[in-house]
C-alpha cells in the first residue's frame, strides 16, 4: 500500500527489524523489484528500531488507549486517518525538525528538484 500511494523514489531504504514478514524472500523481492533497499537491525540491537519504538508508543498513548472502536473495519479507517491524516500530516517531529513527515517530505523534494 505504502509503494502505491507514496511511489517512493528508487533508492529509499526501507528499515526493519529481524520480523519473519520483512526477512521473507516475497516482501525482499517487492522492495527490489521497486527499487528500494531492505535495511535489518542486528540481531539483539533495538536502538535500530528507535524511531519505530517511538511511533508505536505516541500510537498507543495518543490514539489506542484514547478510543475504542466497535468492529474491525470502525477501527481500521480510525487508525488509518490518524496515521495518514494526524500522524503524517499534522504531528511535529523532534527528529525532522518540528515539521509534520509531509512537510519535511515536501521540503526535501522542492530542495532536489532545484538542485537537478
Amino acid at each position: 500500500m505504502a509503494i502505491v500511494r507514496r511511489l517512493p523514489d528508487a533508492g529509499l531504504v526501507h528499515h526493519s527489524d529481524r520480523g519473519c514478514q520483512y526477512a521473507s524472500g516475497d516482501f525482499r523481492n517487492v522492495l527490489a523489484d521497486h527499487g528500494l533497499t531492505c535495511s535489518m537491525s542486528r540481531k539483539g540491537n533495538c536502538w535500530d528500531n528507535a524511531v519505530v519504538e517511538s511511533f508505536f508508543s505516541g500510537f498507543k498513548t495518543e490514539f489506542v488507549y484514547r478510543h475504542v472502536r466497535r468492529t474491525r473495519d470502525a477501527a481500521t479507517r480510525a487508525i488509518t486517518e490518524w496515521i495518514e491524516v494526524f500522524y503524517n500530516r499534522h504531528r511535529r517531529h523532534s527528529t525532522l525538525g518540528m515539521v509534520s513527515p509531509a512537510d519535511f517530505e515536501d521540503f526535501h523534494r522542492r530542495t532536489a528538484a532545484q538542485a537537478a
